[in-house]
């Protein structure tokens, strides 16, 4: 161990962290594992540029992947440097955009105290563009239409800029997108992606500007750098140019954002004078870190490192088979209650998914058994609006009376039955003391209220609440979501899980089913009064609770116990990522895998279960990853048949096969092709790694996938 330069507090560093920390001058790149100080060397560094070396806190940007990890930056900083006080340079790249452009607008003609929309603001003025156009919103939604402009934007920032945006463009709206941003001009208003795109422009066009900050800002850092976009590299290496100065910290095993725009090839790629790797771990167990390595390895688009670290073994990390989902879960509660009993806390635990659909049986578990829990960055499964929606349909078909079930459907999907309807006949049904339901029948005969969707809706409960005597809950829902149409409204939602959320409710009414009476007619009433118990809950108002979150959400954070559950083949990795971005898709779920390992600081828990896919009742078989760990790292309980794994091989070669992987010689680069989107281009280079071709187009280069292409 060596002392760091930068070190006022007298906090040690090691080797590698003392190298980069004193790497100040060139290109600088930082390949910093799961739990190996990558916040402290930044600090450090910062510190050691202002104490050190005398340079000023406003020559120094330091950038950082959220809000919260700016604040923590700045604190630790603030404790450290000797002069000066932290500068608003030290942020997420975002908010260093808006400064610069309340500097440096004005030359594109808008004003400083421009618009920044939020995503609320951004729908409101989407939905207004697709109004004025006749746009059918049950065919595509605000959010489908907001990527489509995004899209539309990033083909050519220039083109983007000088056609619609400059004093100079054409005035003419030719269709809904180019409206959508004209109605942004009118306001000046500027979305996320306009803060990047605008700086990138001004920088790019205006040298007096692009010297300005060039000038300014002699050393530049930023941290998570394998999150950042292409346009992201692009602005960094324009603020670098002048210089050279560059320092980047990331992990591209923790590159788990692929999915919305993040491109961690560039960092893998990145040409640095200095390279430093920091592969100490100080979270977690050499048993915990060697899984995560044994997973890793597997991928190809990576910087090889093999995490180890000096502390020692506690207890080996668990692999448990169950023989169904509420089997997995029970395990868990078993396993925390253990816990509990010997002094742990509730909030030492936490419980991570794929995707938030798997949290249902988990909660269930949790609440029979009192253990205080909650979820991470998120809504309880019962709690959340899909579920209630569905429900709440429920509830009405089973009694007209259920007026809060009632309001939230009526107008779902919509039927012109505005908040101003409902006041009417509300307070109608007060003044005839009835319920909402049973004055709309009343009513429907009446000129404010005859109306044929009315009426439709009427016909539909009372078809469904005749057909409730009849059959299972789980047909009636699945008959439910057709007939009333919310399947195609949740189809049309942004947010896939909403589907997988309403497949994992019919799961467990399923299982509900088999574990009562088939000819209990009011089945119904039955499920809807058990359910109750969940949504009804008393919140403990203490902060000691088990944690559940999505993998995602995970990141960034550690815990002394982590199980993570729902280990099925197809589910995770995710067999919808893999089909539509091959070979990307895999590997960015394991890095997503490997993300969730490093959480665990002491002990790690791994489980999955038999049983049937909720989307298409394929049978269940374990992971890919559960096969990638060498079994001598593991405790097995439970321990699964060999059949299940080859199931699991079997599965993995189909999947394979469907995509065609390696059945093409790649196409050599100067082959002309064809996009369907982009129109003819050549071929570059081809990422034998990825499988993804380099295609120059007339006005952008893009990395894609070979089904996309059509060789001329």
């Amino acid at each position: 161990m060596v002392q760091g330069s930068a070190n006022k507090n007298n906090i040690t560093l090691n080797i590698r962290q003392s190298e980069a920390v004193k790497a100040t001058e060139g290109r600088v790149r930082v390949v910093a594992g799961a739990g190996s100080g990558k916040t402290r060397v930044l600090a450090h560094r910062y510190a050691f540029l202002v104490n050190e070396l005398g340079i000023s806190p406003g020559n120094i940007l330091c950038l950082t992947f959220t809000n919260k990890a700016a604040q923590e930056m700045k604190s630790r900083i603030a404790r450290m440097v000797d002069r000066g006080s932290v500068n608003d340079f030290i942020c997420t790249i975002h908010s260093f955009c808006v400064k610069f452009l309340r500097r440096e607008i004005y030359r594109i003609g808008y004003p400083k105290n421009f618009t920044v929309l939020d995503e609320e603001d951004a729908k409101s003025l989407a939905k207004q563009a697709m109004e004025e156009f006749g746009v059918d919103r049950r065919k595509l939604t605000a959010e489908r239409f907001l990527t489509k402009v995004s899209a539309l934007k990033g083909y050519n920032i220039d083109a983007y800029i000088q056609r619609h945006l400059l004093p100079a463009s054409s005035p003419e709206c030719p269709d809904e997108l180019v409206r959508y941003i004209r109605l942004q001009l009118k306001h000046y208003a500027l979305d996320y992606d306009d803060l990047i795109y605008f700086t990138i422009y001004i920088l790019n066009h205006f040298e007096d500007a692009r010297r300005y900050w060039t000038d300014k800002l002699n050393y530049i850092m930023v941290d998570e750098v394998q999150d950042c976009s292409s346009d992201d590299w692009k602005l960094l290496n324009i603020l670098a140019s002048g210089h050279g100065n560059l320092f980047v910290v990331g992990d591209p095993d923790q590159a788990i954002y692929e999915w919305r725009g993040a491109n961690p090839k560039i960092f893998v790629d990145f040409k640095a004078a200095t390279d430093v790797i920091l592969n100490e771990n100080y979270r977690s167990t050499p048993d915990i870190l060697e899984i995560a390595n044994s997973i890793i390895s597997n991928n190809r688009n990576r910087v090889p490192k093999e995490l180890y670290t000096m502390r020692l073994n506690e207890r080996r990390p668990a692999y448990r088979h169950a023989a169904s989902e509420r089997e997995e879960a029970e395990f868990i509660a078993d396993t925390i209650e253990k816990g509990l009993k010997n002094g742990e806390s509730a909030r030492d635990f936490a419980i991570l998914y794929r995707s938030s659909f798997l949290s249902r049986g988990l909660e269930q578990v949790l609440l029979k058994r009192k253990i205080n829990y909650s979820v991470w960055g998120g809504v309880r499964f019962f709690e959340r609006k899909e579920i209630k929606d569905v429900t709440s349909y429920l509830r009405l078909i089973a009694s007209d009376n259920d007026d809060m079930a009632f309001s939230r459907i009526i107008n779902l999907p919509a039927r012109k039955f505005g908040n101003a309807s409902l006041a009417n006949l509300r307070t109608m049904a007060e003044q005839h003391k009835v319920s909402l339901m049973t004055m709309l029948r009343s009513a429907v005969d009446t000129p404010k209220f005859n109306r044929p969707q009315f009426r439709e809706f009427i016909s539909l409960i009372d078809t469904l609440r005749t057909l409730s005597t009849q059959i299972p809950v789980s047909e009636l829902t699945d008959k439910l979501l057709v007939d009333s149409r919310l399947a195609d409204l949740y189809r049309m939602d942004e947010r896939e899980d909403r589907l997988e959320n309403i497949a994992e409710l019919i799961n467990s009414m399923k299982e509900y089913e088999l574990s009562h009476d088939e000819d209990d007619d009011r089945l119904l009433d039955a499920y809807l009064q058990e359910i109750a118990l969940y949504t009804n809950v008393d919140a403990a108002n203490d902060k000691d609770k088990v944690r559940l979150m999505t993998i995602h959400q995970s990141k960034g954070l550690e815990f002394p116990t982590v199980f993570i559950t729902g280990l099925t083949e197809g589910v995770f990795p995710n067999h919808r990522s893999i089909r539509e971005r091959r070979k990307d898709g895999e590997e960015e779920e394991r890095r997503l895998m490997y993300v969730a390992v490093t959480r665990a600081r002491k002990m790690l828990y791994l489980s999955e279960s038999e049983g049937y896919m909720n989307d298409n009742g394929a049978l269940r078989y374990p992971s890919r990853f559960i096969s990638e760990i060498p079994e001598v790292l593991l405790t097995i309980e439970g321990k699964p048949d060999p059949a299940l794994f080859e199931g699991t091989r079997n599965m993995v070669n189909m999947l394979n096969s469907e995509l065609g992987e390696g059945d093409e010689s790649p196409m050599s680069p100067g082959t002309a092709v064809e996009h369907k989107i982009f129109g003819t281009g050549v071929i570059v280079s081809f990422d034998p790694a990825a499988r993804s071709y380099r295609v120059r187009f007339q006005n952008t280069e893009r990395d894609l996938v070979p089904r996309v292409l059509r060789k001329i």
